[in-house]
């Protein structure tokens, strides 16, 4: 058996011997290797399997096919990937969280987790899940976690910097896809976290064994042996310090909608508006881009299948994603965003990790959302109305865009800050603004929300 002529293999499965990630017919199905169907058959058969998606750990599949050489599987489909760089504090120690649990319990069971990247998990149904189905394997006694550098690097790493520096560190992980190397994150925490036990043992010390074992012969020849209970212990201790993980970080809109500028009548107008427009053209599939703590998107949450809400604030995202533990909601994915800098192509070829872009035109919404947006764009970007009006074409059939006039309060301030060249700035205007959206799309619907300087759009691209 082998994967048909419309079939095409997943940029980031070269890496794993066991089997590969695939697309055929727009379905993302997952093919195992004779190498290894012993673990594959000892999962299945014991029950493990069952037992991680049964409690939502694991991302459910089926089997559809099997011969000598390969299995074939269909794993529940999973519409949007977000990767670690675009997760917010709390998302990420979840995900943390959840891959120690999965650890945890795959010991209990008489296996292991061969491998703790940060990648082999998403969000889905508004929690994290573990997507790599192949990353398990059978436990030896008296054999360490060997995946456990690759946690500290992928995960702790990521979250003490994010704690002491601030949650713009998680991003580091874009440029270190591999995990950030365990000797960076010892120079770039202060010197007080060597007097934290917890942290010298698992961060400082490591990096010093690191560097005494660079080679990696030495460093098999000084790796001990290691009890399960010890093994354990070292799991709680890990999941015991990241639960507790808090970050102290004041962000510029983090409480956007207690200093907006609309009044109550307003506010209610333009949910009625954006619900109205969105029950017209039937959108099921909806990115709210610049979305905050989701506010708007949760209008529409009784027609959509699913909801994405980025914002560039960190707070906002986390409260966001608060509100959806909270809720048990499972239409919406919050993610980190900055529009004027989304996450490009990381990985080798610069094929592993597609770029927001690419994931964007492949989910495809039915609708795009970019409220309060524009304006921050074109005057703190400096993005002309053209190349913002092209990006936005380039994934969305429909757009909802909210344009603040000149006379708003918000654009007066970002003006005050462009008195330098603020003659360079007389383009921003109601008529320029169409000019330019209407080489790429279509004015469907305009309205003026009534006590405010601002104008809502529904734009169908041409």
């Amino acid at each position: 058996m082998s994967q048909t002529l419309n079939s095409k293999t997943h940029n980031a499965s070269f890496r794993d011997p066991s089997g590969v990630v695939f697309l055929e017919d727009g379905v993302v199905k997952r093919s195992i290797n004779q190498i290894y169907f012993p673990q594959y058959d000892a999962l299945s058969t014991s029950g493990f399997y069952k037992k991680l998606i049964d409690s939502k750990l694991l991302i459910s599949h089926i089997e559809l096919s099997r011969d000598e050489k390969q299995i074939i599987l269909k794993p529940e489909q999973i519409s949007f990937i977000t990767h670690p760089y675009e997760w917010s504090f709390e998302q990420y120690k979840h995900a943390a969280l959840l891959t120690l649990k999965i650890q945890r319990l795959a010991l209990a069971n008489g296996f292991i987790l061969k491998d703790a990247s940060a990648f082999n998990v998403t969000f889905h149904k508004g929690k994290a899940v573990f997507i790599d189905t192949l990353s398990f394997d059978f436990y030896e006694e008296e054999t360490p976690w060997r995946a456990y550098k690759q946690f500290v690097s992928h995960f702790l790493s990521p979250l003490l910097l994010a704690k002491f520096h601030g949650a713009d560190m998680l991003k580091m992980i874009t440029s270190h896809s591999d995990g950030i190397p365990i000797k960076t994150t010892a120079s770039l925490l202060p010197w007080k976290t060597r007097w934290n036990a917890f942290i010298y043992i698992n961060v400082h010390l490591l990096a010093k064994m690191e560097n005494k074992y660079s080679e990696d012969y030495k460093a098999e020849n000084s790796i001990k042996p290691l009890s399960k209970k010890a093994q354990n212990n070292i799991i709680e201790s890990l999941y015991d310090f990241i639960k507790k993980l808090k970050i102290n970080e004041q962000t510029e809109w983090g409480d956007y909608y207690n200093k907006t500028n609309y009044n109550t009548n307003s506010f209610s107008q333009k949910a009625l508006i954006i619900k109205e427009w969105a029950s017209e053209i039937n959108a099921k599939k909806i990115i709210d881009i610049g979305g905050n703590d989701g506010t708007f998107g949760r209008e529409l949450l009784s027609q959509a299948t699913e909801i994405l809400v980025t914002d560039i604030d960190q707070n906002a995202v986390d409260f966001n994603y608060k509100k959806i533990i909270e809720n048990k909601e499972t239409k919406i994915l919050p993610f980190v965003c900055d529009i004027l800098n989304p996450s490009p192509s990381i990985g080798f070829n610069n094929t592993e990790r597609e770029s927001l872009l690419l994931r964007l035109k492949i989910y495809n919404p039915d609708l795009t959302m970019a409220l309060a947006l524009i304006h921050h764009i074109t005057l703190s970007g400096n993005v002309p109305f053209y190349k913002s009006a092209e990006f936005f074409t380039s994934f969305s059939e429909n757009l909802i865009i909210e344009f603040p006039t000149r006379n708003d309060s918000w654009v007066q301030s970002l003006l005050v800050r462009k008195r330098e060249f603020i003659n360079h700035f007389d383009f921003y205007n109601e008529e320029n603004f169409e000019k330019e959206y209407t080489q790429f799309f279509t004015i469907s619907s305009k309205i003026i929300i009534h006590e405010s300087n601002r104008i809502l759009y529904l734009l169908k691209r041409k």
